[in-house]
């Protein structure tokens, strides 16, 4: 009787260990390995699983000391409890804010910008279609990046706040966080490559639940570009191209592994600059840069000028260069919006195709003669 006895308890026990070991494998479920969706970006990595979308945001800043992870999840959806420790937004989200204006076209293409409740310093958004927003009062200012109006935001209570670190101290994020808000650390400019930067638009279509029309607009983005590279697939690099101005005392050019470089070399110029190892920008001389690019046939200035007069007024040494004398100077810059912001900045690292238009009507205006600047003015 005792040993029958021993025995219930045993089925009992051991029913109870297999019940329990169930539930703990519903929790502990393993995360299969799926496709990253990102294919370009160096800096995002975005997963999808039944439910829910792990997001990795890469190398956020210079020497960056660590990266980030956010779950993106869908209601009712349950996720696995070794993801637990990471930031979880509730996707799709019915309010945001974002803090450059390379996210509102993002917004703006996925037909998301009535979600948008606030942005820093809103005079610098140029599209026509976002600020209508902002004169109805839907968006509202929030400050500047580094001094952001923490009880605004407050009040706003977004569903979450995209923003961006420029090194590895970030006290204005640290107290977005302390106060309770939801952060989402972006690096779209980061990237280098043109389609890399562009690709951040699946970030948002995750975010927003349009991960489908997300692909469909990345993909269009994608084969334009690749049909413009088709256009001087069999052209020769002839023009060589002088890029920057003077920024008080120093001459900042493109490095030859800079996003705008990589439009350069794929719209077939000779860029004098392309060979200089890095990213971002290198400071030089005014005499550094005339030695070497006097003679230069194209000049691709930076800067909102709009015509030579200005340009020299800005430096009067700027007539020594063949580029200035015969006329042949452009920028991507002079375009702005109604409060003065910039077209080139907020558009172009998402529609780097048209980007790559400009520059190909530059150097090989043959190839595109009915083809009208999106970005680029030539100063008279």
């Amino acid at each position: 009787m005792k040993t029958l006895f021993q025995k219930i308890i045993f089925l009992i026990l051991f029913s109870l260990c297999l019940s329990c070991k169930k539930n703990e494998n519903k929790n502990t479920q393993t995360i299969q390995a799926v496709k990253n969706e990102i294919e370009y970006s160096s800096n995002l990595s975005i997963y999808k699983y039944d439910g829910y979308s792990i997001v990795q945001v890469l190398n956020p800043w210079p020497d960056a000391n660590k990266d980030f992870t956010y779950i993106l999840k869908e209601k009712n959806a349950t996720v696995p409890d070794s993801l637990q420790k990471y930031t979880q937004l509730s996707v799709p989200l019915q309010s945001i804010v974002v803090t450059s204006t390379t996210n509102i076209p993002f917004l703006e293409m996925l037909n998301a910008e009535k979600y948008l409740v606030g942005f820093p310093h809103t005079d610098y958004i140029s599209s026509v279609k976002t600020r209508k927003l902002i004169d109805a009062g839907s968006v509202q200012n929030v400050g500047q990046n580094e001094r952001l109006n923490i009880e605004k935001l407050i009040d706003l209570a977004p569903e979450a706040i995209v923003t961006f670190g420029v090194d590895n101290n970030n006290p204005m994020i640290d107290n977005l966080k302390k106060s309770g808000l939801n952060v989402l650390i972006q690096a779209d400019w980061m990237e280098q490559s043109p389609l890399g930067k562009a690709e951040w638009i699946k970030l948002y279509a995750a975010l927003f639940g349009k991960e489908k029309e997300g692909k469909i607009l990345f993909d269009n983005i994608v084969n334009n570009y690749k049909e413009a590279l088709e256009l001087v697939a069999n052209e020769k690099a002839k023009t060589t191209v002088l890029y920057g101005s003077m920024y008080q005392n120093q001459w900042f050019v493109a490095k030859g592994n800079s996003w705008v470089a990589e439009f350069m070399k794929d719209a077939k110029s000779n860029y004098l600059w392309a060979d200089t190892e890095g990213s971002g920008s290198l400071g030089l001389s005014f005499e550094n840069v005339l030695e070497k690019a006097k003679k230069a046939q194209c000049w691709i200035a930076s800067g909102s000028f709009k015509n030579l007069k200005e340009l020299a007024n800005s430096n009067t040494h700027y007539s020594q260069f063949d580029a200035f004398t015969k006329k042949n100077v452009y920028t991507f810059e002079s375009k702005l919006g109604a409060t003065g912001g910039t077209l080139y900045y907020e558009l172009a690292p998402s529609r780097p195709d048209l980007v790559l238009k400009d520059y190909i009507k530059i150097f090989h205006p043959e190839l595109l003669n009915d083809y009208a600047f999106t970005f680029v003015t030539k100063l008279n």
